[in-house]
């Protein structure tokens, strides 16, 4: 039998609510109860109540879930966080928090439509260029979720809508790397005597090839000055909130030890010692295991920015071509390809998982090498 209640909302309005009896819960085996609320009438709750309560005693009353879209990520974010990398993580909380949840978050996920997914979609393609594509599959990713927990029935609404393409251009994509000339021109502008530590940082992005994190998580330990080596093990990454900790690398090649040339570890021995000298003044003692070769003047990590802000500086003041602080790892596999390296040999030092991934990121440098061998191929056959 049902139970009928009336309540007064804040406005003073009258409204009125029923309870119903739905059997046991099959988990805990203990009674289940439907209440429902709104009514304006006293009969309209009754009516709605035996209706109710008639659909469950033939067996065919199904409850829906009301779980908003919200509620449906926190569930899958629990589980997504053992699976990938701190800083992976806390990059996708971001893109939720920032772009999908704004416009999907609090909606019952079982009543979102196709067309309420495609708005969402065809106002991040306006947002972004190329991150749209990846919220999206997050999106998409939540729908499953959802389906596959019983939250929603039917068909993913995602996989439904038209995804935004951008439309070709002429001319290709600025190269984010510089030529010989330009990197020596680049250097031309950083005085080692009176930047020198700026001027190492860069030297070693330029000839080890290494990632700006994983330059920036270097210690004194990872160099071995007597083998001209470096030791790639770790790397400054971002974590909740934005702070900054450390992670293995990338990948399992990720972590990799390479050749020093001797003019980069010369650098690195004049800044170890004006290091010592600088940060003693600072109250630091530098001979100690874990020393960060670049560090701040807390002696703690440089930000992550650090390296972008001397770097544009430079270029805006010197009218230099624009490249960012991951140019620098281009313009090193770019320079190793033309100094006669294989891929295997750039793979391996850059700390590639595959060598595809090489030949996908520096194809300007095979297209350059195909000319070489067909100008080489004519020379030869002369005819």
């Amino acid at each position: 039998m049902a139970s009928i209640k009336g309540y007064t909302l804040k406005n003073g309005n009258k409204r009125y609510l029923f309870q119903v009896y739905a059997g046991l819960d099959p988990q805990t085996g203990k009674p289940k109860r439907i209440m429902k609320r709104g009514f304006r009438t006293k009969k309209e709750a009754t009516l709605a109540a035996n209706q109710l309560e008639l659909s469950i005693s033939q067996g065919d009353f199904h409850q829906e879930s009301n779980i908003l879209f919200r509620q449906v990520y926190e569930q899958w974010y629990q589980g997504y966080i053992n699976t990938v990398r701190v800083s992976t993580y806390c990059r996708t909380a971001g893109m939720f928090e920032n772009h999908i949840l704004p416009e999907l978050g609090n909606k019952r996920i079982r009543t979102i439509t196709i067309a309420q997914v495609q708005r969402a979609v065809n106002k991040w393609f306006k947002q972004a260029t190329y991150n749209y594509k990846r919220w999206y599959e997050y999106t998409m990713a939540i729908f499953d979720y959802a389906l596959k927990h019983g939250y929603m029935h039917g068909d993913n609404p995602a996989k439904m809508i038209t995804i935004p393409k951008r439309k070709e251009t002429w001319g290709e994509k600025p190269e984010n790397f510089w030529d010989k000339q330009q990197l020596a021109q680049f250097f031309s502008y950083i005085d080692p005597k009176e930047e020198l530590e700026k001027y190492t940082l860069f030297r070693v992005l330029a000839f080890a090839g290494v990632r700006r994190g994983e330059c920036l998580a270097l210690t004194w330990n990872d160099v071995n000055f007597s083998k001209s080596t470096l030791s790639i093990n770790k790397t400054l990454t971002q974590g909740m909130r934005g702070k900054q900790i450390i992670q293995p690398p990338k990948t399992k090649k990720g972590q990799r030890v390479i050749a020093l040339d001797k003019i980069t570890l010369n650098y690195l021995k004049q800044w170890r010692a004006r290091q010592r000298r600088e940060y003693l003044m600072l109250g630091f003692n530098t001979i100690q295991r874990g020393q960060l070769i670049f560090a701040n003047s807390n002696n703690g990590f440089k930000s992550l920015n650090t390296p972008a802000k001397w770097l544009n500086k430079i270029i805006k003041a010197h009218n230099l071509k624009k490249i960012t602080v991951h140019g620098f790892r281009h313009t090193s596999a770019s320079m190793l390809f033309e100094a006669g390296a294989t891929i295997k040999e750039v793979q391996t030092r850059l700390g590639h998982e595959d060598a595809q991934t090489t030949l996908n990121i520096y194809t300007h440098v095979t297209k350059k090498q195909d000319n070489q061998a067909a100008e080489k191929l004519a020379n030869y056959l002369d005819f």
